[in-house]
């Protein structure tokens, strides 16, 4: 007897379908704004000293309060004669580069806390939750404000400031994911088989909480732009004469009335840096809830 193997139509129909539900997954709304955004954001970084109009640094007293558009100046001047423009370029480096730095050491210290925490019931647990707690008390920003202002200005001293207060963030969420992962049968079978604890975490339990990480990795990073910026808007962050994003915003304030443009673009900058981060945030949620994962954020 011979199988009848199904007709070609019905292979391309199905296959048909498997291609449209995952592009379906795909183009959601706000992955779709966000990919755009975020690529905008990362040209203008990356490629931001080859697209300034005018040295960020130097003034020119007789362009002082240029309006928006007008003698070659892209988002107007400030009260120097500085061009807007190439100043965010610059701010926009900075912002992110800081950001981005802060996220990557609270991702790495509050996973790495979060899976012992899950794997090793007893002390380890008992401290990783203690010092997440006591973090948790106080008031983030407070908080960094004294340490900032005790170490100095400058990158590093913020990077580290904001890396190290900012991680019990991961380390809730992935305790709490991870302790029910150790508990499923694969998990169970692996340590039946002799697999290390190690090599458990990385390719067992690592994997089942990436969708949640990826999502509070953005959630977090808007947080923390939020974060530098307030505090370099304090003085107390980048150096005065860096033209970081919450600087010019310190530096605009003195004029809002004659020249409201030097507020208004490194606020609307932050503005949209922090939407396009959440909407990208949003955008990973809803692609895991479609692929049967519960994130709730």
């Amino acid at each position: 007897m011979t199988d009848i193997a199904p007709p070609a139509s019905a292979n391309t129909a199905t296959l048909d379908r498997y291609k449209r539900s995952r592009f379906k997954n795909i183009s959601n709304f706000e992955v779709i704004v966000a990919g755009i955004l975020v690529t905008i954001i990362a040209v203008l970084a990356i490629f931001g000293s080859f697209l300034q109009t005018h040295d960020p640094m130097q003034g020119d007293l007789m362009a002082r309060f240029t309006p928006v558009g007008e003698k070659g100046y892209t988002l107007g001047s400030d009260n120097l004669g500085r061009d807007l423009w190439s100043r965010m370029l610059v701010g926009l480096r900075w912002s992110m580069s800081c950001a981005l730095t802060a996220n990557l050491i609270n991702l790495a210290i509050g996973s790495t806390l979060g899976l012992l925490a899950a794997e090793r019931p007893g002390w380890p647990r008992t401290i990783s939750r203690q010092i997440t707690d006591t973090l948790q008390c106080f008031p983030f920003l407070v908080v960094a404000i004294v340490v900032v202002v005790i170490i100095g200005h400058g990158f590093w001293p913020l990077v580290l400031t904001l890396g190290f207060l900012a991680w019990p963030i991961y380390q809730r969420v992935v305790f709490a994911e991870a302790s029910s992962i150790f508990q499923r049968d694969y998990v169970k079978a692996a340590r039946i088989a002799g697999v290390g604890r190690f090599r458990i975490m990385i390719q067992h339990v690592l994997p089942g909480i990436r969708a949640s990480l990826m999502v509070i990795f953005a959630f977090h990073f808007a947080g923390l732009l939020i974060a530098e910026s307030a505090l370099s808007f304090l003085g107390i962050g980048a150096p005065l004469g860096v033209p970081t994003w919450g600087n010019i915003l310190a530096e605009g304030r003195q004029y809002m009335l004659r020249a409201p443009w030097m507020m208004l673009v490194p606020a609307g900058a932050i503005v949209i840096s922090v939407v396009t981060m959440n909407l990208a945030g949003d955008g990973i949620a809803a692609m895991s809830r479609k692929r049967g994962r519960s994130i709730d954020v």
